[in-house]
């Protein structure tokens, strides 16, 4: 294949930083443009380190900005869109969430057509089909089932309605009078090293005496590891650009999971840190239902406080229901099409994923009750 050039956007991010690192191991990619809208100086440096004959361009800006996003994508073969807000608990103003996760998304879809970017991958999410609910159960699920999330919650809404603009807009003509084609990967939970989710999760036990709170025991999921994750969106790329490959990618979604064993949330956080001394939390809690109405009760005092008082509930029934259903999905499409197979297996990211943990537990270590449990 010619060389080439890509732009990947949020690529500061937990799973951007992992698609930068493949995309420069790519023999014939020339340029990678990386944006967000603002880098950590920790971020920039290692971007700047990167040994690789591919240049690399780093661009701050803000995915609003359509004037700045059309000079971004010039001169660009593809574009891999991984920038988002993810919210889980309803923290952040939903007008924010839409603006970055749908309009950022459209202006970007825009941007591509205006500036003939022939290709472009757009970071889904498994809440793009649900759960709707946690009683719902799908075990290995595949993408002719269509699932669809009902859920008003604007993170999964976002990245629904994000999802639907960039399928619509395959086979758009663009201005230079070629044709863009579109795909979409949608992760399932994303894990490894700089996970913000884990993170927080390991901060917390360390307040705790290493006891990790226990939010998603009914929960049967099968998470995948940020690097395969990051080698599905490598993929992609070579495969819209593949002019025998690409006529299956085009205008077509993915679930994107690993060989990483179904289990709980909380028996994950469990496994990749109970080498650091952390255990579970065995006291008793509520059944399912109490907690999905307590969560309701909670929203509802949120919702009254809020013209004197800004209360944060603890959980809200979007949470519950994400974190507690038995929501699972196959590879096989992406297998397939894309040529896709997990780079990295259970076993080694489990290691990796633990040693990141026992840095955490050093910089935090003062907090952290070192009796043997």
């Amino acid at each position: 294949m010619p060389g080439w050039s890509c732009l990947v956007t949020g690529a500061g991010g937990f799973l951007g930083q992992r698609v930068v690192h493949l995309l420069v191991q790519e023999k014939d990619l020339e340029e990678v443009r990386v944006l967000d809208k603002v880098f950590r100086p920790e971020t920039k440096e290692e971007f700047f380190n990167l040994q690789t004959k591919t240049k690399v361009t780093m661009l701050e800006g803000d995915i609003l900005d359509a004037q700045y996003l059309r000079r971004a994508c010039q001169g660009v073969s593809v574009v891999i869109h991984t920038a988002a807000i993810i919210d889980v608990m309803g923290d952040i103003p939903r007008e924010t969430i839409l603006d970055i996760n749908l309009k950022g998304t459209q202006n970007l879809l825009e941007a591509c057509v205006q500036a003939s970017v022939p290709a472009f991958i757009y970071t889904s999410s498994v809440e793009v089909a649900g759960p709707r609910s946690y009683k719902e159960i799908v075990m290995n699920g595949n993408e002719e089932e269509h699932l669809e999330n009902t859920s008003t919650h604007p993170y999964p809404y976002s990245k629904k309605m994000g999802e639907k603009a960039v399928l619509a807009a395959n086979g758009r003509t663009l201005k230079d009078g070629g044709t863009l084609h579109t795909c979409s990967l949608r992760p399932m939970y994303i894990y490894g090293e700089g996970s913000r989710f884990l993170s927080e999760s390991i901060i917390n036990a360390l307040k705790n005496n290493a006891i990790l709170s226990c939010t998603g025991k009914f929960s049967t999921a099968n998470p995948v590891y940020v690097s395969n994750g990051a080698w599905a969106h490598v993929l992609a790329a070579r495969g819209l650009r593949d002019p025998k490959k690409s006529p299956n990618i085009q205008g077509q979604f993915y679930y994107i999971s690993d060989d990483t064993p179904h289990q709980s949330y909380d028996d994950l956080n469990y496994n990749l840190s109970k080498k650091w001394g952390f255990q579970l939390d065995s006291r008793w809690s509520p059944p399912l239902p109490l907690l999905y109405w307590l969560g309701f009760l909670l929203e509802v005092v949120s919702f009254l406080l809020r013209p004197i008082y800004n209360y944060r509930p603890p959980f809200t029934r979007h949470f519950i229901t994400l974190s507690n259903s038995v929501f699972t999905f196959s590879y096989k499409k992406a297998q397939r099409d894309l040529g896709y197979e997990p780079v990295v297996s259970w076993e080694e990211a489990r290691e990796k994923t633990s040693e990141w943990i026992g840095s955490l537990v050093q910089q935090h270590k003062g907090t952290l009750n070192t009796k043997t449990q």
